[in-house]
């Protein structure tokens, strides 16, 4: 059963893919519900379907069966247009290649979901707190070109959280990150699990999973444990 309060529910989904044609299974079955105000943390080896998982999530890629409802609607059955404006005011996604776009800096990027919109001023108040807390004034000027990798991880993740999603969609998110920055990035996350935020996190990093309120196990794109 849905939940009005639910931020997001994964309802048997599944996600098969071909290789040298042999079916192999990414996402089997997988159910699990998003709650406001909750770090959710996936947990695998690699190649066990972590990543097709928060694609699926997001509307990036489509199930062959199951669905992933969001506000009482079936997100799966939208046309890529509609899921493209769903995903632009409900979620945010920092990739494990970040995905910057190469010609904008890094403030350009932080507030290009506003850009892409076509508006020219908004939360602008945000973006410069985010730059703060994050340790980039001094870079916001400077092009992706000219960054670390540890300060493209935080100009991703800062551009995920500009909008004021109702969930943030991390791979690996402190897979490149000292232990400073990696501490800056979860205690921005907590502080927006603490405002109602959701997070759905793949990570390899047991100092990461350790913050999470779930941590969600995976195997064979199955779920092996679900719980505290």
């Amino acid at each position: 059963m849905v939940e009005v309060s639910d931020v997001m529910v994964l309802d048997h989904l599944c996600k098969s893919y071909l290789k040298e044609g042999r079916k192999i299974k990414a996402v089997e079955d997988f159910s699990t519900t998003l709650r406001p105000g909750e770090i959710n943390a996936v947990c695998g080896p690699s190649g066990c379907g972590k990543t097709s998982l928060l694609l699926l999530a997001g509307g990036l890629l489509s199930p062959d069966s199951g669905r992933v409802l969001a506000e009482g609607e079936n997100i799966s059955a939208l046309n890529a247009n509609r899921k493209a404006q769903w995903r632009s005011r409900y979620c945010g996604f920092v990739f494990q290649q970040y995905h910057l776009v190469p010609y904008l800096t890094v403030y350009e990027n932080i507030i290009s979901p506003e850009l892409a919109l076509g508006k020219t001023a908004g939360r602008r108040a945000e973006a410069d707190r985010l730059c703060a807390d994050l340790g980039l004034n001094d870079r916001k000027h400077h092009f992706p070109g000219e960054l670390s990798a540890g300060e493209k991880q935080r100009t991703a993740l800062a551009r995920a959280l500009y909008p004021g999603p109702k969930i943030i969609l991390a791979d690996e998110i402190t897979g490149n990150l000292d232990s400073r920055n990696a501490r800056l990035v979860l205690d921005l996350l907590a502080e927006y699990r603490n405002r109602g935020g959701a997070v759905l996190m793949v990570t390899h990093d047991s100092s990461a999973a350790a913050e999470a309120d779930r941590i969600i196990s995976m195997e064979e794109g199955r779920i092996i444990h679900d719980g505290e």
